[in-house]
């Protein structure tokens, strides 16, 4: 069962990257803009903020096997779709199923904790989470190398298979769940959230291309907050929230999602900005010139790290509380921060910081579905961890634009090509550190101890 929800979650990370290696040709391949090639990616992203939520909520109240295999089914359609498709509108539609589907890895950890005996619950949570960095570590040189050598419609039939491999897998391993919440599902609330999270979303994702003060920007970010707002006393007002606000502000699950939103930010610093050092021309004298499968494969330790060491941090989650987990990897991304400051210059000092960086977020992803399952009862468990997947989510948009602000606005121009100067990758590092720094602060604060809940709706053989 461990093997088949983390091989799920790989395959779900895997679609995040898919077109990561034909995004230069998209407009060209589309027959489209570049700004509305754009959409490819901003649809999946949308897509998943609002999907994991609701697909948890779901997961609770009918059944989270049942709502991981609709998921798959989604996510093979979206495949299909994208893998067909020669146009810019089929293929964002393709991408948006894809993006629903990626509501299975947090449905995959709440498994657990139905399914797993609690002694080796912190060990299989641990290897799950780490599936959301070896997916794109795993998949970006897979895609590369493919969108090189094959035609690109060829990386969308491969996404197929995988997905049919894993609804298939899912259907026969995974027991029926037994734990179910009842009551009815709050269609208003979920509404309220998809509009108030796609405003705010897409406001930070498209705010740099449409003008952080246009009426457009401006507006969807006022309002997508008013939308909250109103949503958030709606939800203290009935009886079934989509998303139990009381339990959601307990202080343990609070700052959880506030260090998650930081953890978010640090790991998309290293995303966007390491393969422009490694992709950037030579005569640029701040890139080092390799071509994209080489580069991919040096950012394979980032992902890769945090697969190797997820027993070790599940083994000082249980010695020391998954606190302690969060605070290290904090720390070690730190470090890896502070290296990449001063240490940009050859390939090694590259997969050097992403190898520190990876280590760090392995130990915190770890510790961030373990903290929120001890600190709700076993029915909200999946909507809790899909919530807390939302706040990773904003971390890592609000990154991706923070980031892309200061490398285009420190550029230096060789032969005619603009490449961000050293200084602007310093700046970023130095502001990824100050926010993990935040997130690790907002740990200490963490309580200890942890209310006793029954942890497993499906027998298991007990363990000596």
């Amino acid at each position: 069962m461990i093997t088949t929800l983390a091989a799920t979650g790989l395959i779900a990370a895997f679609m995040q990257t898919v077109v990561t290696p034909i995004i230069p040709e998209l407009p060209t391949l589309l027959s489209t803009t570049s700004a509305d090639a754009s959409w490819v990616l901003t649809a999946t992203l949308l897509a998943a903020a609002i999907s994991t939520p609701i697909s948890g909520r779901l997961g609770d109240m009918y059944g989270k096997r049942r709502i991981m295999l609709g998921l798959l089914m989604i996510m093979t359609v979206g495949c299909v779709i994208a893998a067909v498709a020669n146009t810019l509108i089929p293929m964002v539609i393709g991408r948006v199923f894809q993006g629903v589907g990626l509501g299975v890895i947090a449905l995959g950890i709440s498994i657990l904790r139905d399914v797993i005996h609690p002694k080796n619950l912190g060990g299989a949570v641990a290897l799950v989470s780490a599936t959301l960095g070896v997916g794109g570590a795993l998949g970006l040189p897979l895609a590369a190398t493919i969108a090189q050598y094959l035609d690109w419609h060829f990386l969308f039939w491969l996404s197929t298979m995988f997905s049919v491999i894993a609804i298939i897998t899912v259907a026969t391993i995974i027991p029926v769940s037994t734990l179910r919440s009842g009551g009815r599902f709050d269609l208003v609330g979920a509404l309220g959230l998809a509009v108030g999270l796609v405003s705010i979303l897409l406001a930070v994702s498209k705010g740099t291309e449409w003008g952080w003060a246009s009426p457009l920007t401006l507006g969807l970010l006022g309002g997508g907050l008013a939308v909250l707002v109103a949503w958030g006393f709606f939800e203290l007002r009935i009886s079934n929230p989509l998303v139990d606000l009381r339990v959601a502000t307990r202080r343990t699950v609070l700052l959880t999602n506030l260090a998650s939103i930081s953890v978010g930010f640090s790991f998309f610093v290293c995303t966007a900005s390491l393969p422009i050092v490694l992709e950037s021309p030579v005569a640029s004298e701040v890139g080092l010139g390799l071509p994209l499968i080489l580069a991919s494969l040096c950012l394979m330790p980032l992902g890769l790290v945090m697969f190797l060491f997820s027993p070790i941090a599940a083994r000082l989650s249980q010695a020391r509380g998954p606190r302690t987990s969060l605070i290290l990897g904090g720390l070690i991304i730190t470090v890896g921060f502070t290296l990449a400051v001063f240490f940009l210059d050859e390939v090694w000092h590259v997969i050097l910081v992403s190898t520190i960086t990876g280590i760090g977020v392995g130990f915190a992803y770890a510790a961030m579905p373990t903290l929120i399952m001890r600190a709700v009862p076993p029915r909200e468990t999946a909507a809790a961890n899909g919530l807390n997947s939302v706040m990773r989510t904003l971390g890592s948009t609000i990154s991706a634009t923070v980031a892309g602000i200061i490398l285009s606005s420190h550029v230096i121009v060789t032969n005619g090509v603009g490449t961000p100067s050293r200084d602007a990758f310093a700046y970023v590092f130095m502001l990824g550190a100050a926010v993990v720094l935040v997130g690790v602060v907002l740990a200490l604060f963490i309580p200890r101890r942890f209310p006793t809940y029954d942890t497993q709706s499906i027998p298991v053989q007990s363990i000596s």
